[in-house]
């Protein structure tokens, strides 16, 4: 056993803790790094299901004992040992073929492998001399973006953790964008200014949360955030956006902003974009495009007309670990003018001076509301040079017409009806609606059905909520999930469905 004392007394000792060119740490590394992936494939390969079953009060007993902080070292292994049962095996398993419940993908191995490679060098994305070719990188990979949405020269962009953070950027863009056309004043150095109150964000009432949460850390309130009806297809309405800001004039209201939704959380509905695109120029207000679901549809060949319309954004959310299969977290936000980032830039002598720019040397922390921010591009830079862009668009081909089969399966069985009977992306909204009069109510027995589901390690399927009532669904993202799959789970939500209404199974 290495010893604090040891470790005093004999610096080389350090050695074996860390990833450096010296053979005690490189030959480390490569120990570590197989004991992890004979662990990894031991655990995946004896999981007989997408999650082992347990409630959460069993798992949380059996963690806390683990999680005693202790004095000495100890070798991975042991470490290893300890975790298998109460980490590894307790964890949901995302890339079983049965595990569908939410906007969480199976993430590629050239995403995984790139992570430990981020991990190895430890980039840190806010100045040029903390990253140096990954900056080169990350750019990079933000133009050949930049090109596949078809937004024009002065675009540009920089990697985020995820959606939230990409609305909350645009959001925060557009609000001092407006404060300075409109009132000449600059939120960077005098806050906001007097009637900032009057301030609007037009919305879909399916929009992610997001919006409201943006609005409310931007300082406007909950309350600045109007949502607007949808149609059949979970649309936001045009003509109604059109109404309500001809009611916010008469109101003295000053509307800043209109979020597009391209694919939404729970239907994969695409918002009018080109529509509100025009609504938006004639009224010389902000569009900004949440696009973290479908905007991977920019590499399908068979739905990229889809998203026509994103290039006319004034500023766009992508997720790269939604439907472009990378590890959590890879997100992006794009602009339509590079010029728009002036609203988040800050120089500091230490970090990101003005001279550096006056040389020419790239900070990317200008772009950004993160300082120290990983090496993300890379997931998707090693992604596309191994797959290719033909496979990965073949990928997301095959899930949304893996959810288009599911939905007309399901459409012809008596006992269930689909929300979203042509889906747009690769979810599907279902009810289990037994055609006989059932001792039970019907939100109560779909949840039961859910829930029974994940803790009899069967499925993961998600619930959800649309006009009071409670609905299944499946998001289809994982290319390996075969009809045949999908066939079981929705026999295996019947046969549950059955014994729940005639009593056989406790809810």
């Amino acid at each position: 056993m290495i010893t604090l004392e040891n470790l005093r007394n004999n610096v080389n000792a350090y050695e074996s803790f860390f990833l450096h060119q010296g053979e005690g740490g490189i030959n480390a590394f490569k120990k570590q790094v197989e004991l992890v992936s004979q662990k990894l494939h031991k655990v995946m390969t004896e999981a007989d299901g997408p999650f082992i079953g347990k409630r959460p009060e069993d798992i949380k007993n059996e963690i806390q004992p683990m999680m005693e902080v202790t004095k000495e070292t100890q070798s991975l292994k042991e470490v290893l040992d300890s975790m298998e049962g109460p980490i590894l095996k307790n964890s949901l398993h995302i890339s079983h073929e049965k595990s569908m419940a939410h906007l969480h993908c199976p993430p590629l191995l050239s995403g995984i492998i790139a992570e430990m490679i981020i991990g190895a060098l430890n980039q840190s994305m806010d100045s040029w001399d903390q990253s140096t070719a990954a900056t080169y990188v990350e750019e990079e990979i933000v133009k050949k973006v930049v090109e596949k949405a078809k937004l024009p020269d002065t675009a540009d962009g920089v990697f985020t953790s995820g959606g939230t953070q990409s609305n909350y950027m645009g959001l925060l863009l557009a609000r001092d964008y407006f404060c300075q056309t409109y009132w000449n004043q600059s939120v960077q150095q005098h806050g906001l200014p007097e009637g900032f109150d009057r301030l609007r964000i037009i919305c879909s009432e399916e929009a992610h949360f997001t919006v409201k949460k943006s609005a409310a850390h931007l300082g406007l309130g909950e309350q600045a955030v109007v949502t607007i009806n949808t149609d059949a297809h979970h649309r936001m309405e045009v003509e109604d956006v059109k109404q309500t800001l001809a009611q916010m004039e008469t109101d003295n209201l000053l509307p800043f902003a209109i979020v597009a939704t391209c694919g939404t959380t729970d239907f994969g509905s695409i918002d009018f974009l080109p529509e509100l695109a025009e609504v938006s120029e004639e009224h010389n207000i902000w569009f900004h495009v949440d696009a973290a679901f479908g905007g991977g549809l920019l590499f399908s060949h068979s739905h990229n007309e889809k998203v026509n319309g994103l290039q006319l954004a004034d500023s766009i959310t992508i997720d790269f670990h939604k439907l472009l299969y990378q590890p959590i977290s890879c997100g992006l936000f794009l602009v339509k003018d590079q010029n728009s980032f002036h609203y988040l830039s800050h120089h500091a002598d230490y970090l990101n001076p003005v001279r550096d720019e006056e040389e020419g040397i790239v900070n990317l922390v200008n772009k950004s509301v993160q300082t120290t921010r990983r090496f993300d591009a890379l997931k998707f830079f090693l992604t596309i040079k191994t797959l290719g862009t033909n496979l990965l668009g073949s990928m997301i081909d095959d899930t949304l017409e893996l959810a288009r089969e599911t939905a007309n399966y399901l459409r012809g069985l008596e006992s269930f009806f689909v929300q979203n009977v042509d889906p747009e992306m690769n979810t599907v909204v279902f009810r289990f609606e037994p055609k006989t009069p059932i001792p039970m109510d019907g939100n109560d027995l779909n949840r039961s059905i859910q829930q029974q589901l994940l803790y009899q390690g069967i499925a993961v399927v998600a619930k959800t909520s649309f006009n009071g009532d409670t609905y299944l669904k499946f998001t289809l993202l994982n290319p390996t999930t075969t009809f045949s799959d999908v066939k079981e789970v929705i026999h295996d939500i019947e046969e549950m469905g059955n014994q729940l209404v005639s009593g056989g199974v406790k809810c």
